[in-house]
């Protein structure tokens, strides 16, 4: 539509030759102006049925042509007369290109146009200077077709190779380490990475009434840097811009299970939360922090953040599940206490340590009395009352640096770290004297009471003798006591050869 007649092709302009000078019209020319005009129809339809919006621009930038109509939704008359500028978006979102004011031919030029209701079209432009008969530009033609869903659609499609990019990445960093915290640092430090954040970290959210902690952080294996790679190790702005993160997503995470929350530090860091509740009732987060000043999290970021989520609560379950079999398979099962490979496992560590400190370690051997008559008589539920009972009398009786095991059936053994034959004696006499009275009362009626024989070698100090010879010689004192009528104690002195 041109400003002269909107919706119309502007009619020809009239000779100037005298009258007399013209020719007669005598219907020569009528077929030559017919084809004219048809020829004008099928370029104004062809530029409907091709373009989403077509124009001209006079001399001082302002539409004087306009079609389809509406053109974007703008009606032809709203815009005839207009400045072109109008209708383009800000700066930043065109890209800096104004296909109204083109100096020179342009082909497949995108830029965003606004609509009337605000919202923004990508329009593919062609377009090219008008020049008068002297070579100077007096304004603009060109065509333009609506690309935004293609655009959209485009965006999309690189967002998802970028994510598709970003997760083979941490999965292929993952790959290449065995141990759960590595596993998940080397995932962090990848996903911090390709976001740009300053820092990421798993956070859980504990038990009831805890409070949330750090459990895994980007950036521990760098050498000179705090965990979290932020600032040198050990200063005071290390620690506060931790304890801010920390605070931040442990609010978002009160947001609850499978959610995604944002908000900011005390200090202007961007923080994003990804919350997950693991299979194994665990509930914990990814935290991603920007330092202050940079850009917010967009969609973009959020999703990819998400979809790292689901890989972080995968080696989180696997890790729990893991830990719950190796658990499995050092416990016993019934009493909670360490089973016999456990315990064995275990001593040579505690030896190890207490020859460098030079110190000494004292073994016990703690069989049941009578305990057979108690499966026969009274059942095994009250049997495995009774293995309940007497592992926790044994528990009572150390710290929880010493070694309890149950080493099958109604046998036990424990190992105190840094005490001697004397101080393993008062503990066997304590056993002697209140275990009787404490298992009557869960297997009372019994014939023969229920007892404690226990057998004592202590390592004295700087002392090389093995392990072996150790669990020999409390297995040796403990089956005297059984053959010497049960229920006391007894200290092997032996020293070895």
């Amino acid at each position: 539509m041109s400003a002269a007649n909107a919706g119309e092709a502007p009619p020809p302009p009239a000779s100037r030759e005298p009258a007399a000078l013209r020719p007669a019209d005598n219907g020569l020319f009528a077929p030559l102006r017919n084809a004219l005009l048809d020829s004008r129809q099928r370029w104004r339809d062809l530029v409907n049925m091709a373009a989403d919006f077509a124009f001209e621009t006079d001399e001082q930038g302002r539409f004087s042509f306009v079609m389809p109509d509406p053109a974007l939704g703008w009606s032809a008359v709203t815009l005839l007369g207009q400045p072109a500028d109008r209708l383009l978006a800000s700066v930043t979102e065109s890209g800096g290109f104004n296909p109204f004011r083109t100096t020179r031919p342009i082909r497949r030029h995108r830029t965003w146009l606004k609509r009337p209701d605000g919202s923004l079209a990508c329009v593919a432009f062609a377009a090219a200077p008008l020049l008068d008969g002297k070579g100077r530009q007096i304004g603009v033609r060109g065509l333009g077709i609506d690309v935004t869903e293609q655009d959209d659609a485009e965006g999309q499609m690189a967002a998802m190779l970028r994510h598709s990019e970003v997760l083979d990445h941490i999965l292929t960093v993952m790959r290449h380490e065995l141990e759960t915290p590595n596993v998940l640092r080397a995932a962090l430090d990848a996903l911090a990475n390709a976001l740009g954040a300053e820092g990421a970290a798993v956070i859980s959210a504990g038990e009831a009434g805890a409070a949330p902690t750090i459990t895994h952080q980007s950036g521990t294996h760098q050498a000179g840097t705090n965990h979290a790679g932020m600032y040198p190790a050990g200063t005071r702005q290390a620690g506060e811009a931790i304890d801010q993160v920390l605070a931040t997503a442990s609010r978002l995470l009160e947001a609850g299970p499978d959610s995604l929350a944002e908000g900011a530090t005390d200090d202007g860091r961007a923080v994003l939360v990804c919350a997950c509740k693991t299979r194994v009732g665990a509930t914990a987060g990814l935290a991603l922090w920007r330092p202050r000043g940079a850009l917010a999290w967009d969609l973009d970021d959020r999703l990819l953040a998400g979809a790292a989520t689901l890989i972080v609560r995968i080696v989180l379950e696997q890790d729990a599940m893991t830990r719950d079999i190796g658990q499995q398979a050092r416990t016993d099962p019934l009493t909670g206490l360490f089973n016999r490979r456990a315990f064995l496992e275990e001593l040579p560590r505690h030896l190890d340590r207490l020859d460098r400190e030079d110190e000494c370690g004292t073994l016990m051997f703690v069989d049941l009395d009578n305990f057979k008559p108690v499966n026969d008589q009274l059942g095994h539920e009250v049997g495995d009352q009774v293995l309940g009972q007497a592992a926790q009398m044994l528990r009572n009786l150390v710290r929880p640096t010493d070694l309890v095991a149950r080493f099958g059936g109604d046998e036990f053994a424990i190992w105190m770290n840094g005490a001697d034959h004397m101080t393993a004696a008062e503990r066997a006499e304590h056993l002697r004297v209140n275990a009787p009275r404490t298992l009557a009362e869960i297997a009372p009626g019994l014939e023969l009471p229920l007892s404690m024989s226990i057998g004592i070698a202590s390592r004295p100090a700087g002392s090389n003798e093995s392990i072996e010879s150790v669990l020999r010689r409390a297995d040796m004192a403990m089956y005297a006591v059984k053959r010497g009528g049960r229920g006391h104690w007894r200290v092997s002195h032996a020293a070895p050869s």
